[in-house]
């Protein structure tokens, strides 16, 4: 290789680490960004071969129902159940709460007492029997995580 061919190389070689050095962060927070209130949780599922609507009908009368519960108590803002229809097949279905706020996502005994007066302690046995006898069966949780907004505000 020539000298010139050499030092072009070396300059762009240099150039390229120059790039990819980070550069010092010009950003505050509560100045550029906040982060939300709002806490999302994301529950990453993989379901067996053929056993997506079999799934998705155990989670209607189970999850679905005890989240519309916590609702309708003003608990959680919101969930949703999202199929995946393409990817990496890690995972092909993805469950999301929306919690108010962190608060929201600890235990507390005073929400868990109402909860349990408006869903029933006869639903939350057969929940979790579903769960033992056949959510067990057809699918595997790939990873639950807590998501917060970052909110950019310039």
């Amino acid at each position: 290789m020539s000298k010139f061919v050499k030092s072009i190389a070396g300059g762009f070689a240099a150039a390229t680490l120059a790039m990819s050095t980070p550069a010092l962060a010009d950003i505050e927070v509560y100045e550029d960004y906040q982060p939300s209130d709002e806490v999302v949780e994301m529950t990453l599922v993989k379901v067996d071969e053929g056993q997506f609507e079999t799934y998705l009908e155990g989670l209607r009368s189970t999850w679905a129902a005890a989240n519309q519960v916590q609702k309708d108590l003003g608990y959680i803002k919101d969930f949703a159940i999202y199929g995946v229809p393409y990817g990496e097949n890690e995972f092909n279905m993805v469950l999301v709460v929306v919690f108010p706020d962190t608060a929201s996502v600890g235990p507390s005994k005073e929400r868990y007492m109402a909860f349990l007066d408006a869903y029933g302690k006869a639903n939350i046995d057969q929940g979790n029997t579903t769960v033992l006898e056949l959510y067990n069966k057809i699918r595997k949780i790939q990873g639950t995580y807590m998501l917060r907004e970052v909110e950019m505000l310039k």
